[in-house]
């Protein structure tokens, strides 16, 4: 196991959430293109962002899905020039 494995399976335990359920891929990912995206600092709120969100609204992974998939849109449309909400 590495050391991110370690961490993540320890945070998730004290934090009470499963740490088999977690994208920790898809949350790097993310991270990457917020970071490059807009900027290196953008990249944990935003992961905080997302986490707030998908607790609002039910916790669960289609939540979590849901507003990353706000936050993709967010970039793409940046991306394009327009630098208004995605919805």
């Amino acid at each position: 196991m590495s050391a991110l494995d370690d961490w993540v399976a320890a945070a998730a335990g004290a934090l009470g959430l499963d740490p088999t359920q977690l994208d920790v891929p898809g949350v790097l990912d993310l991270a990457r293109d917020v970071a490059h995206g807009v900027a290196r600092p953008a990249a944990p709120v935003t992961a905080f962002l997302i986490g707030l969100a998908a607790g609002r609204d039910g916790g669960d992974a289609d939540a979590v899905r849901h507003a990353t998939a706000e936050i993709l849109a967010l970039l793409t449309a940046r991306e394009n020039g327009d630098q208004g909400s995605a919805g």
